[in-house]
């Protein structure tokens, strides 16, 4: 996961306060730091230059083999490539895309940490697409990123409780949702999207520091018999969610 801040230092001041995240720079220089809890990276944050007018917002990132391949594949499914490949300091190479729907996602190739946690152990809990067809959406980024294929280290795809489970070594990491979405929709819970939810020991002392640091809710807190969640902006308008598992162990 990857956000690009308008102020980089206040958006640590935030996460740290919400989510109770350190954070370390890196080689990518004075403009980008890691995420990390308990010593494992979680998130990636970097400065916004200061004269892009575009929307703050998460975005997640997927490792493939080779960049170029992935971008190919991205334009060959009638997605759209909007930045890269380039190369970075570090050693890696990304792209920034979109899928059929317009849902921004980006893809890496280079060196990943071992210990990146999505889905397991602290935050980001999981992932969530909110698209038109989920099964469709399943199929792009199948057919993009190479799920189900078999390879060392894909994830495995399963159809669930009328959504598509993302799978990493039986954990699961991502859901795909079908729903009406809007392309140009304003609302947040309607637009095709990558949506973050970050984990949280305890929901209201979250909310609480949210909402002092510059944060505002954007839902009602809701719940289902694992887990309670709110939907949240940061200070520069970025969207997550905040949950927190109702079941031992904390699971999706």
């Amino acid at each position: 996961m990857s956000l690009m801040a308008r102020d980089l230092e206040a958006s640590q001041r935030f996460y740290a306060a919400v989510v109770g995240w350190s954070f370390r720079r890196t080689r990518l220089g004075e403009g980008f730091s890691v995420a990390r809890v308990d010593g494992a990276p979680v998130a990636g944050i970097g400065a916004l230059a200061g004269d892009l007018e575009v929307p703050v917002a998460w975005t997640p990132y997927f490792a493939v083999d080779d960049a170029d391949v992935a971008v190919g594949r991205i334009r060959e499914r009638s997605g759209t490539v909007a930045v890269g490949p380039v190369s970075f300091p570090i050693g890696g190479r990304g792209a920034l895309a979109a899928d059929v729907d317009g849902a921004v996602f980006g893809i890496w190739e280079g060196p990943v940490a071992s210990d990146w946690r999505v889905g397991r152990g602290p935050a980001p809990a999981w992932l969530e697409l909110r698209t038109r067809n989920a099964f469709d959406a399943a199929l792009f980024y199948g057919e993009v990123l190479e799920w189900a294929t078999g390879r060392p280290g894909c994830c495995e795809v399963s159809y669930e409780e009328d959504q598509v489970v993302l799978r990493q070594n039986g954990e699961p990491v991502a859901r795909l949702n079908s729903g009406p979405v809007e392309a140009a929709s304003y609302s947040p819970h309607s637009r095709p999207r990558w949506h973050v939810h970050f984990r949280v020991p305890r929901l209201e002392p979250a909310i609480e520091a949210a909402v002092s640091m510059g944060g505002r809710t954007v839902s009602d807190i809701t719940s289902n018999a694992r887990e309670r969640w709110v939907a949240l902006r940061d200070p520069d308008g970025a969207l997550f969610t905040l949950t927190t598992s109702l079941t031992t162990p904390l699971s999706l």
